[in-house]
């Protein structure tokens, strides 16, 4: 039985030959054949040249999401094999992040080839998700390579908000296969060890895109009093304790995240930090009624916008941090700008940065640009994977 086919319109194969793997329904003409939800199909220009073979969802903006530029490969558990293999020794073999109780991304969805699919590794433990409907049906699938080539105890599903509606598949949080987690899995990040609920983390458990940015702060804060806003379960603030900072106090709205930073500083004997469990822009804003300063800020928000209509009220947010964030600065002080919201570029982030240094009459001078930990590579063909900006400042 032959593949369907999906004809793009005129003049849009383009960034599709350029191996960009999503294909939104605005740039298809027409479907040659009856694909249902989660079949392969091969993609075709308007000229009629094969651009590549992706998998079809009627449901999703995405129409099609490209896996294969070569014509005639299947999409079967020899070609998942090939993908997850060199995405495991790229972790393992060039950058080093494998051991006992490491903590790592394993694939980073396009940035690997792999899209719509995440897989973090904690200790014995994986966790995956999916947010494409093609490779949620072959979970099982890809559970399998995993075991074989990871050998993890277990194996536990993570869903993403709102991603059923987004591209019509039925997926909930549990056991993928083996062993449940424990409650008190462990990590080992850089000399420090972490707590991580794979069952109800935000994410996946854990932000381990920070890992090395974490480091960096951390490598500033001696003697310093620092604090680490949006902390959740104490990464930024932990390190800074550990490497020597005079103060740490550490604000989040979620208590269960809160309890775990707490047991957190409690593992590794840092007796200097503190955590407050408040909304952040209203804590932030108290600090700065009681005359509070710091010597290193460090903003580090959820993602703010998740579509282009809400980038305006999400710089507002942005911005309304960091008038409250050079407040509490004292002199010479290390601001620490996080953003993950990917729609908002690295120069976005920076002119907000400017202005706001500019009301509030302070010069700032920009010591670091940094992204995500290695494990989070960019895949120079989707650049849209390179999210995560941190933005290391001295305000004067």
């Amino acid at each position: 039985m032959s593949t369907p086919k999906v004809i793009l319109k005129p003049k849009r194969a383009q960034p599709f030959f350029g191996r960009h793997p999503w294909v939104f329904a605005g740039a298809i003409d027409r479907v040659e054949g009856t694909p249902a939800d989660g079949d392969e199909v091969d993609v075709y220009s308007g000229g009629g040249n094969f651009v590549a073979r992706g998998l079809f969802n009627s449901q999703s903006k995405i129409h099609v999401r490209l896996y294969s530029w070569d014509p005639g490969v299947a999409l079967d558990a020899a070609f998942f094999r090939d993908r997850l293999a060199r995405a495991v020794d790229l972790r393992h073999h060039v950058l080093n992040l494998a051991g006992p109780d490491k903590g790592y991304r394993v694939v980073f969805s396009e940035s690997d080839f792999l899209s719509g699919m995440v897989v973090d590794r904690y200790a014995d433990w994986l966790t995956v998700q999916f947010t494409a409907l093609g490779l949620a049906r072959r979970r099982e699938l890809i559970a399998g390579v995993l075991r074989d080539l990871l050998n993890p105890r277990g194996i536990y599903l993570r869903t993403e908000k709102g991603i059923g509606k987004l591209e019509g598949v039925e997926l909930y949080d549990g056991p993928l296969w083996g062993e449940l987690p424990p409650p008190d899995l462990t990590i080992e990040e850089n000399g420090l060890r972490f707590l991580v609920n794979l069952a109800e983390g935000q994410k996946t458990g854990y932000y381990l895109d920070q890992r090395d940015n974490r480091a960096a702060v951390a490598r500033l804060c001696p003697g310093k009093r620092v604090l680490d806003a949006f902390c959740y379960t104490g990464g930024f603030g932990l390190y800074a304790a550990k490497a020597g900072a005079a103060e740490v106090l550490g604000v989040d709205a979620s208590e269960p995240a809160l309890e775990l930073a707490r047991r957190n500083a409690v593992v590794n004997g840092l007796g200097t930090v503190s955590f407050t469990c408040a909304d952040v822009f209203r804590q932030l804003a108290d600090l700065v009624a009681a005359g509070r300063k710091f010597d290193v800020v460090v903003l580090d928000p959820p993602k703010f916008a998740r579509n282009r209509a809400a980038v305006p009220e999400a710089l507002k947010g942005y911005r309304r941090l960091h008038q409250l964030a050079l407040k509490l600065l004292d002199r010479d002080g290390i601001l620490v700008s996080c953003c993950c919201t990917g729609l908002i570029a690295l120069a976005d982030l920076e002119e907000l940065i400017g202005q706001v240094a500019v009301e509030a009459r302070r010069d700032l001078q920009i010591l670091e640009r940094r992204g995500p930990s290695p494990d989070h590579p960019v895949a120079i063909s989707c650049r849209e994977t390179g999210y995560l900006k941190c933005v290391i400042s001295r305000v004067l």
